[in-house]
């Protein structure tokens, strides 16, 4: 009976179709379900590389490979731009384009920077003799995690920094929604967070 009643209740408008669950936009929805189905992804890279790691009789150690002091920065400086990134959110919701903008460009220069080191890190494993197949530190399943993990992880901050910039041209040209800059926001965060996991379950465990 409560729920005929709740039937009832709901306006006849919401049964007629067009309309967004949740009462967010399909745009808004949309990203969601990206960061949902691609989270799982990412968690699938993630067992796989426990499950390697676990079946390995070896593993190197992750401090004798990586220079974790530069590791570290490279992780706080994506973390900052996090930060910088709901800056620029809250910006757009109170319409202060002037911080906006400087929150998107704090985060896209975060992301660049977090790319260089990446690129920097590469570089200098590779010139070590580290390959997919192959790794001077013993497992060749080591070298090949890393590329998977951090090359799969290092497209997606690639693909952040384009949506940034295209956002940001937009706010520049006025055409930038509130919304528009929070759905951007939540792609970086979820960039943000992934990498958080990253550092911690290969580079520290």
């Amino acid at each position: 009976m409560a729920k005929s009643q709740a039937a009832e209740m709901v306006p006849e408008s919401l049964w007629s179709g067009g309309v967004s669950p949740f009462g967010v936009s399909w745009q808004k929805l949309m990203m969601w379900i990206f960061i949902i189905t691609d989270g799982l992804l990412f968690a699938g890279l993630l067992a796989g590389y426990g499950f390697l790691r676990l079946a390995s009789p070896q593993w190197p150690d992750q401090t004798q490979v990586f220079y974790m002091p530069f590791i570290a920065f490279m992780t706080f400086v994506l973390i900052t731009s996090s930060a910088t990134m709901g800056t620029a959110v809250g910006a757009a919701r109170q319409r202060d384009r002037r911080w906006m903008v400087r929150g998107l460009v704090l985060t896209i220069l975060g992301g660049l920077i977090f790319l260089g080191c990446q690129a920097y890190e590469w570089t200098h494993l590779i010139h070590q003799g580290a390959r997919l197949y192959t790794n001077p530190w013993g497992v060749p399943h080591f070298t090949a995690c890393f590329f998977v993990l951090t090359g799969f992880h290092g497209s997606h901050v690639l693909s952040g920094v384009i949506i940034l910039t295209i956002t940001l041209i937009r706010t520049l040209l006025g055409k930038t929604t509130p919304e528009g800059v929070e759905i951007a926001g939540l792609y970086w965060h979820f960039v943000d967070l992934v990498w958080v996991f990253i550092f911690t379950l290969f580079y520290l465990l």
